[in-house]
Formats: C-alpha cells, sequence, structure tokens
C-alpha cells in the first residue's frame, strides 16, 4: 500500500490522490515516470519526483524511521505490509494511577509474530532491557498505544525513544466505524482469549498485580496470560484493519 500512497507529499491529500490513481499513476514509480501532468504544475512534479525518489531509496533501504517522520501519523499503517515481519506487538500493564500520581508500569509485552517477551516491574523492566528489544523492530502495533501505553512510558522512562512508525489499531478502526475495544474487536473478528482470562478486563490486570505483589503466583501467572492474549491478539487485528483499511481507500479498483 506504501507505494501507492502519494499523501506523503506535501499538498496531496485523499482526493488527490485518487485522481492520481484515475489516471493510471499508481505507484511512485508511475509517477516519477510520467512525463507531465496537467493538474500538478512542472515545478511541483520535480520536487515530488525528487521526494519519491528518496523514499524508493530509503524503502529499499529498509529504512523506517524515515517513514515515520516523514508520513502522516494517521496513515502509518499504510506500511504495515512492509514491516510487518519486523514488527513488535506492544501492550503495557499499569498499577491503576498515572506516573503523576504514583502510578507505574508493571508489565510490558512485546510479541513479534512469532515470540512474546514479557517485561515485568523490580525483575527485568527496565529502560535498557525495553530499548535493547525495541531497537531490533522497524514497525510498532498497538491499541491506543499512542494516546496511552507510550506516553506512559516515556513518562516513567523520559529517555526511551520510539523511532519508528506506530499502527495504532484504536484510530485505525475507528476510521472503519467501530467504536468498541479491544476485546469487542477480538469477538467481531472471532478471536479467541485463553480460556483462564476470558471475561478479563484492565481492572482485573490491576487487581491480579496487587495480589501477586502480596505473593501469589497464580495472579502473576494469570496477569502475564492476560497481557500475552492482548499482545498476541494485536497482531492479528491489525491485519485485519490494514485489509480493511486498503479496501476502503479505493485502491483496488485501480490495480
Amino acid at each position: 500500500m506504501i507505494r501507492n500512497t502519494f499523501s506523503i507529499l506535501n499538498g496531496i491529500g485523499e482526493k488527490l490522490e485518487k485522481r492520481l490513481w484515475r489516471n493510471g499513476i499508481l505507484t511512485w514509480s508511475d509517477f516519477i515516470n510520467a512525463p507531465d501532468l496537467n493538474f500538478i504544475s512542472p515545478n511541483k512534479k520535480s520536487l515530488f519526483d525528487a521526494h519519491l525518489s528518496l523514499a524508493l531509496k530509503e524503502l529499499s533501504d529498509g529504512n523506517a524511521a524515515f517513514f515515520a517522520g516523514t508520513i502522516k501519523k494517521k496513515e502509518h499503517w499504510r506500511l504495515f505490509d512492509i514491516f510487518k515481519e519486523e514488527a513488535a506487538c506492544l501492550d503495557i500493564e499499569t498499577n491503576g494511577f498515572m506516573p503523576e500520581s504514583g502510578g507505574y508500569t508493571t508489565m510490558v509485552g512485546i510479541y513479534d509474530g512469532h515470540n512474546y517477551k514479557c517485561f515485568l516491574k523490580d525483575m527485568n523492566l527496565t529502560r535498557e532491557n525495553l530499548e535493547r528489544e525495541l531497537s531490533r523492530y522497524k514497525y510498532l502495533i498497538t491499541f491506543y498505544g499512542s494516546a496511552f501505553d507510550i506516553p506512559f512510558l516515556k513518562r516513567s522512562m523520559p529517555d526511551l525513544k520510539f523511532n519508528v512508525p506506530h499502527f495504532d489499531i484504536c484510530f485505525g478502526s475507528k476510521k472503519l466505524g467501530f467504536k468498541s475495544g479491544l476485546k469487542r474487536l477480538e469477538t467481531d473478528f472471532g478471536i479467541e482469549r485463553h480460556e483462564a482470562v476470558k471475561g478479563m478486563n484492565g481492572y482485573d490486570a490491576v487487581k491480579l498485580w496487587k495480589n501477586a505483589r502480596r505473593g501469589s503466583s497464580e495472579a502473576l501467572n494469570l496477569l502475564t496470560i492476560y497481557n500475552k492474549e492482548d499482545t498476541v491478539n494485536l497482531f492479528k487485528i491489525a491485519d485485519i484493519i490494514y485489509q480493511r483499511l486498503k479496501v476502503k481507500t479505493g485502491i483496488e479498483e485501480y490495480l
């Protein structure tokens, strides 16, 4: 999808993007190779050609950070098919308070499409460990992470960097008309949860942490399963949301 995207160019929105598609300009290469476009001035065309040529090079080099700063955040979903093999699904649990009121991260789950890793407070949850793990990935997938998980982590660990494209499924699903949370989306898409944590929510996760702090290994195990289900299911939902957003753009009519 990203090679069909012209909204990375300053001054081109969805309407002009669709006009390009209707005129047979479906990819960056098509645009660059077009001798002229009667609805784009030669000067702008020259500037756009240079920008798209650079974007093609950076894409070929796998430079995800370039696109994190070049593409509008609401369009980062368009990079999913390119970077999904190098993506990290991230979900955090907290003690129920915000950082300025004594809140802290209790657990961070990261899933790469194959393996789940858990970072736990007072064990292996440190800025260094998270940074080392996140540096392995070129794409981030969360649910409402741009509004909660990432800002929360940054307040707790001010030097923690997130400089890769970020597909926030929450806002992607809203574009499609969904107004529900992660658990409802799982139900809508037929994604099953582990029997042990079915019906649990964020408040239950806070209570499990409290019990774990009191020494309950069962509570800690359940909290880990709960976080794993949140994190692993992000990848499944991201794929569904991506495909539906792609259809919504109308590009498939021209391919």
